[in-house]
């Protein structure tokens, strides 16, 4: 079986999984520094502030780092959904006496392109991993040429073939316990989704390439657990979100720390697209799947006033609180320390 320094020069099977909104570099250092695979999300981020981030993780380490990406196709408009959508939030500016305004909106989500391949072939990074399928062949071709790996993520054994034929270099497994956005791109139908211990085993037997286990590993245990039922390493996300290099805001935190993270839900609520995240009031009473959301990305846009609103007031009534089904291995400790943790090193 390869391992996860063959395939990357990467001293621990232990990959810190992108997280956007989150982490910026800080957390992608602390991981690398440490020996294991530090990574940094970047669909949220313009190419100067991309620049920017990699300046900093270069200034502070040599070590390998990964940078993540998004393949969506960016949806069509669609006025009618976007009213409907507007029209159920009504009553929550109503409460919190904000005035709707159309035009207001975070950070938006943006699709791989030309433009964002030809920066990553510039700055040559040991990885980058996608989310959503692969970019256009084309753009793919150009990536591996400047010698970057290419990691991509798949919830089902025909996804993980998908990824195989076309030009991956590892597949992330992505288990049903995971937090965040679910990875499927080639059917909707998340009753195909399955836990990581059941769908590792089954890629793993179909497929020639390293497999990287994603969902629910949050100890050493769970790290060992998955390498050996076939995995070169495993990607961990919700362990790190307590620790001092992440960004994780205080309402995120307190969530993770209570009894309420023992209940997380898959919900299209916050983006158009499934994912999942601690339950609060909006998944409650919008979802956990609604019908009436627009497609990804374009949901977060009028959510954007009330969380931001709601947060002053100290409640995440409607905050993406993002989080595996496995809270246990949350800790406020170094990014460091918790990356030695999983790879054994108590």
């Amino acid at each position: 079986m390869t391992t996860l320094r063959e395939l990357l020069n990467v001293d621990y099977p232990v990959i810190q999984a992108p997280m956007a909104g989150v982490q910026d570099s800080a957390l992608t250092i602390a991981v690398s520094k440490a020996g294991g695979l530090g990574s940094l999300p970047c669909a949220m981020l313009t190419g100067e502030k991309i620049r920017e981030e990699i300046a900093n993780i270069r200034a502070a380490t040599d070590r390998p780092f990964n940078l993540n990406f998004f393949c969506h196709t960016q949806p069509p408009e669609d006025p009618e959904k976007e009213a409907a959508w507007r029209q159920s939030l009504q009553p929550y500016y109503q409460e919190l006496r904000l005035e709707m305004n159309e035009d207001a909106g975070g950070p938006g989500r943006r699709p791989f392109d030309e433009q964002t391949a030809d920066l990553v072939a510039e700055l040559k990074p040991a990885v980058v991993s996608f989310h959503f399928g692969l970019p256009a062949p084309d753009l793919v071709a150009h990536i591996k040429s400047n010698g970057v790996k290419v990691l991509a993520s798949a919830t089902t054994v025909a996804e993980a073939l998908w990824l195989e034929e076309r030009g991956a270099d590892a597949i992330i497994a992505q288990g049903l316990e995971a937090g965040g956005h679910r990875g499927h791109f080639l059917s909707d139908d998340l009753g195909l989704h399955m836990g990581i211990f059941a769908l590792l085993p089954r890629i793993t037997s179909r497929v020639k390439l390293p497999v990287i286990a994603a969902g629910g590993i949050a100890s050493s245990e769970g790290v060992k657990a998955a390498i050996q039922l076939g995995a070169t390493a495993a990607q961990v996300g919700t362990a790190y979100l307590l620790c001092t290099e992440a960004k994780t805001s205080a309402i995120h935190r307190a969530a993770l720390q209570s009894q309420q993270a023992s209940h997380t839900e898959i919900t299209n609520v916050f983006s158009g697209r499934p994912a999942r995240g601690i339950d609060n009031r909006l998944i409650r009473e919008q979802g956990p799947i609604s019908l009436r959301v627009p497609d990804f990305p374009n949901a977060a846009a009028a959510l954007a006033p009330l969380r931001s609103e709601a947060e002053k007031l100290g409640k995440g009534d409607f905050s993406p609180l993002w989080a595996g089904q496995n809270t246990m291995g949350c800790e406020e400790i170094s990014a460091g320390e918790m990356t030695l943790r999983l790879a054994g090193f108590e």
